[in-house]
């Protein structure tokens, strides 16, 4: 027996409509995937017509643009921009990004990864405009924790790096353990590689106290 399609919602606020048709794209671009989504399923999922879809987006193209732009680029930069810009150094803020992460993950009991990682494996080489699109938000992401890391090398709290080369190491260490967490639907990969960056950013010790290492 066919379940009943949910009541379409007429609604007089297509900022708010817009908003749902791109929740619920969104949502099904993380779980299903975006070929495997159709235009028919966003429809009905968000309970809104296809005149309304296509008034805002007018293509599949458009809305699965406007996922990595907007839903995409929110969630990288609520996980991970926003924690290592107020941190006091790139070491807590890297921990911060990982802590929400992780307990994101255990309060879903569930591991569906990176929505940015899971659109740019499916369409980067789909097609150019996606591509970029996905390409300026892992150039952000990379940015914000380059910014961080030459902070702290100018402080003289880590040792000479070339921060943009470490920033694209976190980032790629980073998805390699959400890619193996969603694998094997464990935290745990995710954890380690916390620990790993953790070690490998630990503030270097003042030269006084370097001295007196040695000396003991």
């Amino acid at each position: 027996m066919k379940r009943p399609l949910p009541e379409r919602r007429r609604s007089n606020d297509p900022a708010a409509m817009r908003r749902r048709v791109l929740d619920v794209a969104a949502a099904a671009f993380q779980t299903r995937g975006y070929h495997a989504t159709s235009t028919h399923d966003i429809m009905r999922e968000a309970g809104v017509t296809g005149g309304a879809l296509h008034h805002h987006f007018p293509s599949k193209k458009a809305l699965g643009l406007a996922v990595i732009e907007e839903r995409a680029a929110h969630a990288v930069d609520e996980a991970w921009i926003a924690p290592i810009t107020s941190a006091a150094t790139a070491r807590d803020g890297v921990l911060a990004a990982f802590k929400g992460i992780v307990a994101g993950v255990t309060q879903r009991g569930s591991v569906s990864g990176c929505p940015l990682n899971n659109l740019a494996l499916e369409l980067s080489l789909a097609d150019a405009e996606f591509q970029q699109a996905v390409g300026a938000v892992f150039s952000d992401w990379q940015a914000a924790i380059a910014a961080k890391l030459r902070a702290d090398a100018d402080a003289g709290i880590l040792k000479t790096i070339d921060p943009q080369a470490m920033a694209t190491f976190v980032v790629a260490a980073y998805s390699g353990a959400m890619a193996i967490a969603k694998a094997s639907q464990s935290a745990e990969p995710l954890k380690v590689c916390a620990r790993q960056l953790a070690a490998l950013l630990q503030p270097q010790a003042a030269p006084e106290q370097q001295t007196r290492s040695r000396r003991h």
